[in-house]
């Protein structure tokens, strides 16, 4: 007869893409998963970036177990070659993939915390042996679910960093919340393109979701050529900013950077390097005022659309015994992989189990999450990550041990830099701030969508 631990499931944290991949995998070597999701559907973050393209075609964001899983249900698999908006990617692999998962996915079921059973983070004995004890918030009240592992692909999305360039918000940021928003906007409504047309806007941030942004306001100036556009970076020179162009494997990626570049050229952008906002004002107008500690400033600006990157939450793994990199919070074995002023997206080494594990038996951060505050998470690395941990739960160290994956190089996963150091003397020193975790690319439906047909959104790619 089996102990508690070994008849409980592994718990998976979030229904969305790694953490569906990650239950179809369990599922594969015999291992039953539960998965645990706040939204009330699958792929409730991807779904409020569903106005956006992905930069990588199907054939690359489903994984391997769930299309085998939904092919024995008589799922239809979509053109291989095709670039799925986030919308499409929800309706029509994610939910299809919980349906066909059954009840081992709950909806509606926030993870408050996850502890040893009776034992808090202090104690030694038992760590091996005892069952994981997952404390879950439902609408009927809180109730405690044993777990024999523990999977945490929640991602990042509900947590993006700050405006303020020290990793804090600035001095009055909080105060002016309704004219700041972290997400990219969906211009294809009515509301929203009132919100931004003929407005003074300001975008900060470097990576992929910013530069869509650059591209989408500036869509909107042709049409409105009184809306101004200033770009703000936290780095101190444009550099590779714009990313690897034709050079780029993700074709639509390269092609989102050129198209950019085009409009700063151009002088449609007005930008500003080495701008780390540490106080935003009101002036009598309503307008915001950004200025930096040195002293200089971006004045009348309607509104803010921060696009700094994603930070993981790690509040409800307080009595789990996590060993993260004190930079990147991303599990130590793992960080001198992917930290973006050593390597790009394509040259990250593929990684699995033995890189995300912990001192805490059975617990791993997957995804998103896994990368703590480096930017440019794909989808398929992901995938990568969970079959390995699979196979690790199962007892199937070789296959395990045993990551193959080959990743499309680019030129665009650099961090923030030390200041304007790295354009001095060439040094790459360690980032400071990731200033974008996002994959995105043009919005759907817009003229962008023929000439750029796969960029992302801030999940993985």
């Amino acid at each position: 007869m089996g102990s508690a631990k070994d008849e409980a499931p592994v718990v998976v944290v979030g229904a969305g893409p790694v953490g569906l991949a990650a239950a179809a995998e369990l599922l594969h070597r015999g291992i039953e998963p539960l998965v645990l999701e706040r939204g009330r559907q699958a792929g409730a973050a991807v779904a409020e970036w569903g106005h956006v393209r992905l930069f990588s075609r199907w054939a690359e964001v489903v994984a391997p177990s769930a299309r085998r899983l939904l092919e024995a249900r008589g799922w239809r698999r979509p053109d291989d070659d095709a670039y799925p908006t986030g919308a499409q990617w929800a309706a029509d692999y994610l939910r299809p993939l919980a349906a066909a998962l059954g009840g081992r996915v709950r909806f509606g079921a926030e993870v408050a915390g996850v502890a040893r059973r009776g034992r808090d983070r202090l104690v030694d004995a038992g760590r091996d042996t005892e069952p994981l004890t997952v404390h879950v918030r439902t609408s009927s009240g809180e109730e405690r679910i044993t777990a024999r592992a523990l999977i945490d692909a929640s991602g990042t999305w509900h947590t993006p960093n700050p405006l303020g360039g020290d990793g804090l918000p600035a001095a009055g940021e909080r105060d002016a919340a309704e004219r700041i928003t972290h997400h990219l906007p969906d211009l294809s409504g009515a509301e929203l393109r009132a919100r931004y047309a003929g407005r003074h806007v300001v975008v900060a941030g470097s990576g992929h979701s910013a530069l869509t942004a650059l591209i989408m306001f500036d869509e909107l100036a042709a049409e409105r050529p009184d809306t101004r556009i200033t770009w703000l970076l936290r780095r101190g020179r444009l550099g590779d900013t714009f990313g690897g162009g034709a050079a780029d494997q993700l074709p639509a990626r390269g092609a989102l950077g050129d198209r950019a570049r085009a409009a700063v050229d151009a002088g449609r952008i007005a930008v500003e390097t080495g701008f780390r906002t540490d106080v935003v004002e009101r002036d009598g107008r309503g307008r915001l005022k950004l200025a930096t500690v040195d002293g200089r400033s971006v004045a009348d600006a309607d509104e803010v659309v921060a696009l700094t990157g994603f930070r993981p939450d790690l509040s409800w793994l307080s009595e789990m015994r996590l060993e993260l990199d004190p930079a990147l919070q991303a599990p130590v074995r793992l960080a001198p992989l992917i930290d973006p002023n050593v390597h790009s997206c394509g040259t990250v080494y593929p990684h699995g189990a033995a890189e995300l594990a912990h001192p805490e038996p059975d617990v791993y951060l997957a995804g998103m999450k896994s990368y703590g505050r480096a930017p440019t998470f794909l989808a398929m690395t992901g995938y990568e990550q969970v079959r390995s941990i699979a196979a690790e739960l199962a007892g199937d160290t070789e296959s395990a041990r045993r990551v193959e994956l080959t990743l499309p190089e680019t030129g665009v996963c650099g961090g923030s830099g030390l200041f304007d150091q790295q354009a001095a003397d060439g040094h790459a020193g360690r980032q400071e701030t990731a200033e974008d975790s996002g994959c995105c690319g043009a919005p759907a439906g817009t003229a962008a969508d023929t000439a750029l047909p796969a960029p992302s959104g801030p999940a993985p790619r």
